[in-house]
């Protein structure tokens, strides 16, 4: 039996939730109102209302982002809003606040489903056990974790387990970044991280010399999974998800698409219905940094310290350059210079060596660059924005449709659909056509035109004679029965609900700021379960020691592994920052001066 895996999907807004959904997801998530760690994409709960009715006509699931950590009142807001999102139909939340876990223990919840956030830090089996124990239904890795780890926590839990698969990376672990809120006060925990990781920093030594200077050192590159894929459903991973609540429709449309077609050569859907595409999905097209799998076989060089810019995808080099155009490829690779020219386009942006341009005509070998400034013999060039592909997305026509089958016989009219859900139809009784060949032919004709419908016909049985009946007769036969069908589907959707939580003992005893205890019900939940608390959160006042604990070490990236010298960072404003390296776990960590 071919095992089901859920492709998850991110959206900002109700316009994405859809093209999403259109675009081959079984799941989709998404923020409300407020609670959700990006503060800049919130949703009117109308809005999610629409995203879920549409979406369980797929039975594609909507899962609702309450994944901050909480003050005391906005608890009792949050408790408010997770009873409107299961009334209007929400599958499940995203929890970060043990505070929302101490609600759903008591009861106080409704019993929609709960997973735990990777801000809750998941990257050991102890901790996803700890949450397996409790209840939860599903709990989201840290990105960081190899195929290895992923496969010994999915091989001795029995909750679900989700993963990251393509998209932006933090730097630090998720859920342990104060970097943002100790520079600023913006606190990545409350839905507003300035991304420190994406600025400019010098690296030196305890002497002053400088190793690196005016680089983007804790800027990572993209995460790309796709060739792990098979791996990680035969591990047992039940989701995978695209990080990008903040990108846009194109993107979603583009990326969501393309891991459609991946999954599907090893895993079958979650969800129903057929993805039709008008275009071939390509992730190297959309905004990414450059591409890396992280740690999931192994460190690698994962990071991208020229830019946080979109890298896109390689052209080649630049082997001429005249006063106001230069050229791609040479003599040795003609082929391959002159297949990059033809893709190139105008409009086209252009990325090389931390800086870009825009392309503003091409003639023949020779590209005209609206400025010709750092544009050198033997530079890589790459192409991060794809005039032409993102106007193919924009102008995309892609639907997903629901396949049917229609059998008739006896009189009566049957549609069946792909999960097993059918009507019936007793088709009025009529006088008898005088070319029953001709009128089978047109009966059969009618049915056909779905349109741009939610179902598509995949087959057609004529047992007996059709009554005689007019074209306009057929179609609205064809409109009420498929009418009654879908209402069939969304009446046989099948919710899930989660399952009563219990206490239980946490995998560490005494629990500092890192612990993100922001209330006092996070702080008795902990006491339940046997912990205690040193401090409560930074954003409540304790001053964070580790702004940030990271996979990603500078040691690594400048060949100093073995060297016993000591390592600081200095951002744009000359503030200092101490590094610290854990080798026996292979991490770094960025500490408060």
């Amino acid at each position: 039996m071919i095992q089901k895996t859920e492709l998850l999907a991110p959206a900002k807004d109700k316009k994405t939730a859809i093209t999403a959904i259109n675009s081959g997801c079984d799941a989709i998530y998404i923020g409300a109102q407020n609670f959700g760690a990006r503060k800049k994409v919130p949703n009117s709960l109308e809005d999610i209302k629409e995203i879920v009715d549409y979406a369980h006509k797929f039975y594609v699931k909507v899962h609702v982002t309450v994944n901050t950590i909480l003050t005391d009142d906005e608890l009792i807001e949050a408790q408010k809003l997770i009873q409107k999102l299961y009334e209007i139909g929400v599958d499940a939340i995203i929890v970060q606040d043990m505070g929302i876990f101490k609600l759903a223990v008591e009861g106080k919840l409704p019993p929609i489903v709960l997973h735990a956030s990777t801000q809750c830090d998941n990257r050991t089996l102890e901790k996803v056990k700890f949450f397996d124990d409790m209840g939860i239904s599903r709990v989201i890795l840290a990105r960081e974790l190899s195929l290895e780890k992923i496969k010994e926590i999915c091989k001795n839990t029995n909750a679900e387990i989700e993963t990251f698969i393509h998209g932006a990376l933090c730097v630090s672990y998720s859920g342990q970044c104060y970097m943002s809120y100790y520079i600023g006060g913006r606190s990545a925990n409350r839905g507003e991280c300035a991304q420190a990781c994406r600025k400019k920093y010098t690296l030196i030594d305890e002497k002053g010399n400088i190793i690196a200077k005016d680089k983007y050192l804790l800027s990572m590159k993209d995460f790309n999974a796709s060739r792990h894929l098979k791996v990680l459903i035969d591990e047992g991973v039940k989701s995978f998800k695209i990080e990008g609540r903040l990108k846009d429709e194109n993107y979603v449309k583009n990326v969501v698409a393309y891991y459609r077609c991946e999954i599907d050569k090893f895993a079958s859907k979650t969800s129903s219905g057929q993805v039709f595409l008008d275009f071939e999905p390509d992730v190297r097209k959309s905004f990414n940094r450059g591409f890396t799998d992280y740690f999931l076989d192994g460190r690698k060089r994962c990071f991208n310290f020229e830019s946080p810019k979109s890298l896109g995808e390689k052209l080649g080099k630049i082997t001429k350059v005249g006063k106001d155009y230069f050229e791609i490829g040479g003599l040795e690779d003609k082929i391959a210079a002159s297949q990059a020219v033809i893709r190139i386009n105008s409009q086209d942006g252009l990325y090389f060596n931390g800086s870009g341009c825009l392309v503003n005509k091409v003639e023949g070998n020779k590209i005209y660059p609206n400025k010709m400034d750092g544009i050198v013999v033997g530079l890589e060039i790459y192409r991060n924005f794809d005039s032409k592909f993102e106007k193919q997305l924009e102008n995309s026509k892609i639907k997903r449709q629901i396949g049917v089958k229609f059998s008739f016989k006896n009189g009566v009219l049957k549609v069946v659909d792909e999960d097993e859900n059918s009507v019936n139809l007793t088709l009025p009784k009529g006088e008898k056509a005088k070319n029953p060949d001709k009128m089978k032919e047109n009966f059969v004709t009618q049915l056909k035109k779905t349109g741009d419908s939610d179902f598509y016909v995949q087959d057609i049985k004529i047992i007996g004679e059709i009554p005689f009946m007019p074209l306009s007769q057929i179609n609205e036969i064809r409109r009420n029965i498929l009418d009654d069908l879908m209402n069939e589907r969304l009446k046989n959707y099948k919710r899930e609900f989660q399952k009563s939580l219990k206490y239980t003992k946490f995998p560490t005893v005494n629990l500092d700021y890192r612990a993100n205890i922001h209330n006092k019900s996070a702080k008795e939940f902990y006491e339940n379960c046997g912990c205690e608390i040193c401090e409560m959160s930074a954003e409540s006042g304790a001053f964070p020691t580790e702004l940030m604990r990271t996979k990603h070490c500078l040691k690594f990236a400048f060949n100093k592994c073995k060297s016993p010298e000591k390592l600081f960072l200095i951002d744009e404003k000359g503030k200092k920052y101490p590094l610290k390296f854990d080798c026996k776990n292979c991490e770094m960590v960025v500490l408060a001066n």
